[in-house]
């Protein structure tokens, strides 16, 4: 099978059939072999009816709908364990990423040996305050910090090797940095295409400002735990050893400072007057809980279970 194409939803019941018109067009065109998911993400409008109706029509069309709104990233953690093409397609499902793109990453995928191709929406239809300066000011931050050369990080329309989303795990809200996770899981042909963007025809976006927000911390996560999360105790256990062997020096010349003047008669004060005897007591304290928070980490990482992140209501046209 040449392509699947995955698309998350919440309450698109406008835009479904002419998505899917459009995207069955592309296909015919191109004589691609495909299977469309359809991800429904707990949507409370008729979004499920209709993909029910595109799965009676097309055989090629499937299901996937959640019992309630768990997010996009379990949507597509779901869809990429479905997935049976060779090159696997995402895109929203608000008409603002075009199906026409869909032939140039594919190429760009099996012609130019690219792992994984991002779009990059280089001309936005948003708003310039709310979503193109923050989005600039996020996707600057990302470069920097994980070293993935893109321009556009939280673009929807993305493609891939079949490989590469059967070796990554997509979790909590970091369906934006897939190419990081792709990245640190030893995929390193990144390419970027530039995407054609189109202004929202139906309804109103499902995010708000706060994306950026979670965004930024889902950032700071993915940097520490490419370097640290196999392996907490390097960080936590050497922070908290430092820490508490300056504080151990400090209490020991104290101790020894507070000795010397009383064997030689002169005046000293109490160890507990000494304002260097708490931030050493506090320096101690604080290095003994950091080891012990990667003590347990390392414990927690060796028996966790890979518990179930989202429950599925209904599937269609899964054998």
């Amino acid at each position: 099978m040449n392509l699947s194409i995955l698309i998350p939803l919440l309450n698109e019941e406008e835009s479904l059939k002419e998505l899917y018109t459009w995207i069955i067009k592309v296909m015919q065109e191109h004589n691609y072999t495909y299977e469309i998911i359809f991800l429904d993400d707990g949507s409370t409008d008729d979004s499920w009816n209709i993909i029910e109706g595109f799965a009676q029509e097309n055989p090629h069309v499937k299901g996937v709908r959640f019992m309630k709104n768990f997010g996009k990233s379990q949507a597509l953690h779901a869809g990429f364990a479905k997935a049976k093409g060779d090159v696997i397609i995402t895109m929203d499902a608000d008409l603002q990423d075009s199906p026409e793109e869909i032939p140039g990453l594919y190429e760009m995928i099996v012609n130019g040996k690219f792992d994984l191709v991002s779009g990059w929406k280089k001309k936005r239809y948003d708003s310039v305050v709310a979503k193109n300066l923050p989005s600039k000011l996020f996707n600057w931050a990302a470069r920097k910090t994980s070293g993935v050369e893109l321009n556009d990080f939280n673009c929807g329309l993305k493609a891939y090797k079949n490989v590469v989303v059967k070796n990554i795990e997509v979790s909590g809200e970091m369906h934006r940095y897939i190419p990081v996770l792709a990245k640190n899981a030893g995929f390193g042909k990144i390419g970027e295409k530039v995407v054609q963007h189109q202004a929202r025809k139906y309804g109103e976006t499902k995010f708000g400002m706060e994306r950026f927000i979670n965004g930024f911390l889902d950032l700071i996560t993915i940097w520490f735990l490419s370097r640290f999360g196999k392996r907490p105790m390097h960080l936590f256990g050497a922070m908290g050893s430092l820490m508490f062997i300056i504080g151990f020096l400090l209490a020991g010349y104290i101790g020894v400072s507070k000795l010397y003047h009383m064997y030689n008669d002169m005046h000293y004060n109490l160890v507990t007057s000494n304002p260097w005897f708490y931030i050493a007591l506090t320096t101690m304290v604080l290095g003994t809980q950091l080891f012990l928070a990667g003590f347990l980490g390392e414990i927690i990482l060796r028996t966790k279970n890979n518990e179930e992140r989202y429950k599925v209501s209904s599937e269609v046209n899964f054998l």
